[in-house]
């Protein structure tokens, strides 16, 4: 039955500490993400600006020394943070996500995400999500995704070489940095098609699916991932 479905038979992984990404893993804001980008862009006369389709998962001070890099970019940075923080009446967690974090060991799971921290606590915030007590935002680490650094420092604040956590990622630059890093990664369908994930370990069609239990020696995960 689970093969007519396109997805394999369930699986048991062994892990330490768990990684996520924010924005398409625990929470969607793909709406406001779209609304403010296009709003910054027409401000900042980009061409295009009605249409243009952020890249999903970089850093937006990335995005800013990409679109307008003859302007001072913690301004650029600046307009976009209080716009995104402002606009948040569509964000929505995710499927099986509050029950997810609610079962996680405090010292076992940290967000990574390309997000500054400011935007970070005001979604989660936003969302009635807890703040961990582990993050990784945009603003601290000198080089983003896909760069591996976001996640290497992850892990190291969980105490843990890369190879001992799981990446949890929606977006191809996420993954990429993941698996750099030298962590395992389950990417979660959503803002990006399965064969645009074909780097992650494993591909998981939604957090729902997925079943965390604590061991002795950490975290055992159990999940039926999508054929590819």
């Amino acid at each position: 039955m689970a093969r007519e479905n396109g997805l394999s038979e369930q699986i048991c992984v062994e892990t330490k500490g768990l990684l996520f990404d924010m924005d398409g893993v625990l929470i969607s804001s793909i709406g406001s993400v779209i609304r403010c980008w296009r709003r910054w862009a027409e401000i900042y006369d980009v061409p295009n600006a009605e249409t243009y389709d952020v890249p999903h998962g970089t850093r937006a001070i990335d995005i800013v020394k990409m679109l307008r890099p003859d302007i001072d970019p913690e301004e650029g940075l600046r307009v976009i943070e209080d716009m995104e923080i402002e606009d948040v009446g569509d964000l929505v967690v995710l499927p099986g996500v509050k029950t997810l974090l609610a079962s996680l060991p405090v010292e076992r799971w940290a967000i990574v995400t390309s997000a500054t921290q400011r935007l970070l606590l005001g979604r989660l915030s936003a969302a009635g999500l807890p703040v961990p007590e582990r993050l990784i935002s945009g603003d601290m680490v000198e080089r983003g995704k896909p760069d591996p650094e976001p996640y290497r420092r992850g892990a190291s604040l969980l105490g843990l070489r890369p190879e001992e956590c799981v990446v949890v990622e929606d977006a191809p630059s996420g993954v990429g940095a993941g698996v750099a890093a030298g962590c395992r990664v389950l990417g979660v369908l959503g803002t990006h098609m399965q064969a645009e994930l074909e780097q992650a370990t494993w591909v998981l069609k939604s957090l729902e699916d997925l079943t965390v239990t604590t061991t002795k020696d950490g975290l055992e995960l159990r999940f039926t991932p999508v054929l590819a």
